[in-house]
């Protein structure tokens, strides 16, 4: 092996802290064999290699089989940097632990590389189609690992959609944002034919974090890579929040695991880590009221509607909901479409009616909205609870979203209201609050004394428990 090759070598393996290269070089040894075989002819140890088959075998069912062959083609990509007398066609160590330092560790160049080659095996270009098909093989691929492996924290196929639209619906958006070989985006027809190069894919990974973000989960979680690790096994998870407040099988969300990724990916890093439901029309009736009372002074909020046209579109609120006539909220709130198409639309600075909630006043509307302004907002839910209306044509001022329902004046099928992030303080103490009783154990006593029993025993809401449903 030549200087340069080893100086190479050598660049990737300093990316690794010291357990991490043990971690990763543990599970080559258990992917390839635990003990390197004797050449007949020569009588030399033999470097030991992985084939398909035997990635396939240790994998077993945690990632589809086309990931699997598109990841080993990724190793395969990688240039040799020590000569071994397998068949071309296996991953010898030197080309795996490249592999795992690129895509875990690398540049957007050095991905690129290797996600051109799990594209398409081909040298040069790679068409539209092409790269949508690997698109919808990672997500579906993220989605299928998370699952398999009991990591969905707390959301499941009963609380949420069949994530088969969303996984076509976040492609379709991720793959928005690749630009063709001329520096043109792509647009929606031409995506099957439309030719992109290397340059193109590399400034795709650099603009669109997602990409590398569902690989190395996939990697992570589909290789068990780095999950032995104290403090490290849960660092590619964070794309995902935790679920709250569900209990049961009476609750469906109108979101699938795809569009929950997608959304909470753009809210602020300090709330990505739990959702809280607070209120679901179909759990605690379809009134404004009952809307009102729960998402009052809840903290950041994200708001999911589905008309009666079967569009679902919502909007994140930044800080809790207040009632009073003016807007309120700041340039981090954003609206969004779920379906029929995937798309967050952040705030212009053209205006600050970033959110509004008024209600029981006769000189201001009552209701709920977000962007634009009165009687033209971008979503607005009436307090004669059913109607709304996003009122953008072309386009609202505040966060430049279009028409998020089918109808400018919709009917509304469904409504469900999720807290973001840690409860506010005020919410945790009211919770927590004791009853007179609690506060003076000496009376409490006194009461057992004279047979007298606490009326109100069991009759408090329970303090919710702070752990996985």
């Amino acid at each position: 092996m030549g200087g340069g090759e080893s100086s190479l070598y050598q660049k990737h393996l300093s990316r690794f802290l010291p357990d991490e290269l043990a971690d990763i070089e543990g599970v080559f040894d258990a992917l390839s064999g635990s003990e390197e075989s004797v050449e007949a002819k020569s009588g030399k140890t033999a470097k030991r290699t992985v084939t398909l088959a035997m990635l396939k075998a240790y994998v077993k069912e945690a990632l589809p089989e086309s990931m699997l062959v598109r990841l080993y083609d990724g190793m395969k990509s990688v240039k040799a940097l020590e000569k071994t007398s397998g068949p071309k066609d296996q991953v010898g160590k030197e080309q795996f632990v490249v592999f795992m330092a690129a895509l875990t560790k690398g540049y957007a160049e050095e991905k690129s590389d290797l996600v051109m080659k799990m594209v398409s095996k081909a040298d040069g270009t790679v068409k539209g189609s092409q790269i949508r098909e690997f698109a919808e093989d990672l997500i579906g691929s993220l989605v299928h690992v998370l699952k398999y492996r009991n990591a969905l924290k707390g959301w499941n196929v009963k609380n949420t959609q069949d994530p088969t639209a969303g996984i076509r619906a976040l492609a379709s958006q991720l793959m928005s944002e690749l630009k063709l070989t001329d520096g043109e985006k792509m647009g929606g027809a031409q995506i099957p034919d439309a030719v992109c190069d290397k340059s193109s894919l590399e400034d795709w990974m650099f603009r669109v974090p997602h990409v590398s973000a569902f690989l190395n989960v996939i990697v992570r979680q589909g290789l068990l890579v780095l999950q032995s690790l104290p403090d490290r096994a849960d660092d590619a998870l964070h794309l995902l929040p935790r679920c709250k407040g569900v209990r049961g099988n009476d609750f469906a969300s109108l979101l699938d695991i795809p569009s929950i990724i997608y959304l909470n990916s753009h809210l602020p890093s300090e709330v990505q880590h739990q959702w809280r439901l607070l209120f679901a029309s179909r759990l605690h009736g379809e009134s404004f009221t009952q809307l009102f009372g729960h998402i009052v002074n809840k903290g950041p909020c994200l708001l999911i509607l589905k008309d009666s046209d079967g569009y679902i579109f919502g909007g994140f609120s930044s800080c809790s909901w207040e009632a009073k006539p003016q807007f309120q909220g700041d340039s981090r709130c954003f609206l969004f479409s779920v379906s029929p198409s995937l798309a967050v639309f952040t705030c212009t600075g053209y205006n600050d009616h970033f959110m509004y909630l008024n209600h029981g006043q006769q000189t201001m509307p009552n209701g709920l909205g977000m962007g634009g302004q009165h009687d033209y907002f971008g979503l607005w839910i009436d307090s004669d609870y059913g109607k709304g209306h996003s009122r953008a044509k072309p386009r609202c001022t505040t966060y430049n979203s279009p028409q998020l329902s089918a109808q400018e004046n919709f009917s509304l099928d469904a409504l469900e209201v999720w807290a973001v992030g840690d409860p506010p303080e005020s919410d945790t103490a009211e919770k927590g609050k004791k009853s007179i009783l609690d506060a003076d154990p000496e009376a409490q006593a006194l009461l057992e004394m004279i047979g007298k029993s606490r009326q109100s025993e069991g009759l408090r809401q329970p303090v919710e428990e702070e752990e996985d449903n």
